[in-house]
């Protein structure tokens, strides 16, 4: 294998780079880059990200030194951001033609780069047989290939079980059984689940409402009948968001604290003080946890938020797109080909405690998330952003959550809910006819 210098920094040269390219930003930055001793690359690629944790860091790294040995005349960098601030950014850079050759995208930027004809066609790309049916599903929603999902992430409870035994609880696997243990701690003074203020609430109440729909094996229609009008989307999310009331109405959790609660940080602090039993946030978080050494023992189980059992939240998720207007179109797609791979994407699934969106049945290897794992298949789990739908839900359902820690109730959410919807579906009109 070629030697390799290695320049890895925090903050500084990439917060320099941004200043240039996208105003100053706040957020945390990572950027590494690689180098042969014996010659300058003919082509330089560069990647832009959200993932900045170390483990998810340390497998981009090992594809981007593996895929530079198979490819010596090509070098490629990787720089990442942390948080929703990555979006604003990425799409600064794209708007003022500094758009990186291979970015990370969610369901919003799909739609709207898509639309923009950012986003090169993927549909070419030898590894597209090996993603499984559920990933398929997503990833042609659109008849062209916009990007490849790098893993199935899903969205859990967490559960302190050292809690619940002190105070003879048991992890609740039903809606009854959730009201009753968390009406048993809110009576003890215990706020009983941690939420934050993005991924908590609204997956609850897309879980609540959407479910029925996935049970039922028609979900392609019935979505389709919310994109041409048919069907109303934001009276279809009302009992998710009735869910929700409910869950502030009667305490199990704080809205003023969970407006103030940064999502896989502060929830994470909070939780892992060990005084509440339960918190809402997505599963690959679980080795931020165990790092804060919480003195408890915990797992995550899907949402028991329905009368006869639990579902599972998840998204095919951490998305890759190749920009089309890269000067190095062809090598760029080389790169997420070789990266969507079997062997080289599992050290990335790995490193996110996810699920891969392969056919392969490999099981997670964190034993935490493994009794989630069987609601990948069980017919019991609901798509938290699905393409099929051509609107941002995943951004909208959080702004309609905002406004219920703030006060609202079932009818404004909804309201609110039908006013967002109708501010993008004009917004997309527009675009389309410029």
């Amino acid at each position: 294998m070629k030697q390799r210098k290695k320049r890895w920094t925090a903050c500084a040269a990439c917060s320099l780079l941004l200043a240039v390219l996208a105003g100053c930003s706040s957020a945390q930055n990572i950027v590494f880059d690689n180098n042969t001793e014996e010659h300058e690359p003919e082509i330089r690629l560069t990647m832009f990200g959200y993932k900045y944790e170390a483990l998810n860091v340390a497998a981009i790294e090992d594809t981007l030194h593996s895929y530079m040995d198979a490819y010596p005349g090509v070098s490629i960098s990787y720089d990442g951001i942390k948080g929703t601030e990555y979006f604003s950014v990425l799409e600064k850079r794209i708007a003022t033609g500094n758009g990186d050759d291979i970015f990370m995208v969610d369901h919003e930027r799909v739609l709207e780069l898509g639309r923009q004809g950012k986003l090169a066609d993927l549909s070419g790309l030898s590894t597209l047989d090996d993603f499984s049916d559920l990933a398929k599903s997503q990833m042609y929603a659109d008849g062209t290939v916009d990007y490849v999902p790098t893993s199935i992430s899903a969205f859990g409870l967490y559960c302190n079980t050292d809690l619940l035994k002190a105070h003879h609880q048991k992890v609740p696997e039903n809606l009854e059984e959730l009201e009753t243990v968390c009406d048993y701690f809110v009576s003890e003074g215990i706020t009983p689940i941690v939420a934050n203020n993005d991924i908590s609430l609204k997956t609850v109440a897309i879980a609540r409402a959407l479910f029925p729909i996935y049970r039922e094996g028609d979900a392609a229609e019935r979505i389709g009948a919310f994109n041409d009008g048919s069907s109303d989307l934001a009276e279809a999310l009302r009992p998710g968001f009735a869910l929700v009331e409910q869950m502030v109405k009667r305490g199990w959790v704080d809205p003023g604290t969970a407006l103030n609660t940064e999502k896989t940080k502060d929830d994470l602090e909070q939780f892992a003080e060990g005084g509440q039993p339960f918190m809402l946030t997505g599963a690959w978080a679980v080795t931020r946890l165990r790092d804060l050494q919480p003195a408890f023992a915990f797992e995550v189980r899907p949402y028991p938020i329905f009368e006869d059992g639990s579902v599972l939240v998840i998204n095919v998720d951490t998305r890759v797109s190749v920009n089309a207007d890269s000067p190095h179109l062809e090598e760029a797609k080389q790169f997420v080909e070789y990266m969507t791979h079997k062997d080289v994407m599992w050290e990335f699934v790995e490193s996110q405690s996810s699920f891969s969106p392969l056919k392969e049945n490999r099981l997670a290897g964190d034993r935490a998330i493994q009794s989630i794992g069987p609601y990948l298949t069980n017919g019991r789990s609901v798509l938290g952003s699905d393409d099929n739908l051509k609107y941002p839900i995943w951004d909208i359902t959080r702004q309609c959550i905002v406004g219920m820690l703030e006060g609202d109730g079932t009818q404004a959410a909804v309201s609110q809910m039908r006013g967002l919807l109708s501010a993008w579906k004009s917004a997309e009109i527009e675009g389309n006819i410029q």
